[in-house]
């Protein structure tokens, strides 16, 4: 029974929406920002509107059938781990991309709204929004990095597993946070990888200015 749970979430999380909404509005969402075939790039390519329904569709997928499930006693306590964190595996690694999905974001509040009745989400999508709204006044309302979004999904993230610990959740629930955050971090991999370069070359830069103003007639 438990396998065929695992299957048929993962079979949901595959499903992806936002990349087929982008071909049905005629953008090709793996040349928009980074490829990544989600809703944000969706909204960013075909409009806010498309991206909503984009976002949307991934979260319910994530939501459901697996609140059905837990709901209807399906899933053994110590199952939960390993039956909710298909859906968000199904997307990130969909058999419909050749095994390159997303980043998992959306169908990741979809899981936590499930698991947690909405509570784990809730405090995701607080910090998440904080982040941005420090974000966009550091940046002037600059358009967003997607290295820097996915350090503030990685923020968030730890948020909400502060949360769990804090509010005293089963272990379970700590189990799956362990196995979403190791998804949601090899996903960005890329992203952090940019950041760090980036930083680096950064700091390239100051010194050889520094060096060049402590050069004699520099």
């Amino acid at each position: 029974m438990v396998a065929t749970l695992i299957l048929i979430e993962f079979f949901a999380g595959s499903l992806m929406f936002s990349y087929w909404l982008g071909r049905l509005a005629g953008k090709r969402l793996e040349e928009v920002r980074d490829g990544n075939p989600g809703a944000y790039n969706l909204a960013h390519a075909a409009g806010f509107k498309w991206g909503v329904v984009g976002a949307l569709l991934d979260f319910f997928k994530g939501y459901f059938p697996l609140v059905y499930f837990l709901r209807g006693g399906w899933v053994p306590e110590r199952a939960v781990p390993l039956v909710a964190i298909a859906p968000v595996l199904g997307h990130a690694f969909s058999p419909f991309l050749k095994f390159k999905g997303g980043k998992a974001l959306a169908v990741t509040y979809g899981v936590w709204s499930a698991v947690t009745s909405f509570q784990g989400s809730l405090v995701y999508a607080v910090t998440m929004g904080f982040g941005k709204l420090c974000e966009r006044i550091y940046n002037r309302g600059k358009p967003s990095r997607p290295e820097v979004d996915a350090m503030l999904d990685i923020a968030g993230f730890i948020a909400v597993g502060i949360f769990l610990v804090a509010a005293g959740f089963a272990s379970s629930l700590l189990q799956l946070w362990v196995l979403n955050f190791a998804v949601l971090v090899f996903k960005r991999k890329m992203d952090f990888s940019l950041l760090i370069k980036s930083k680096l070359r950064g700091e390239e830069v100051k010194k050889r200015r520094k060096k060049g103003k402590s050069c004699p007639g520099g």
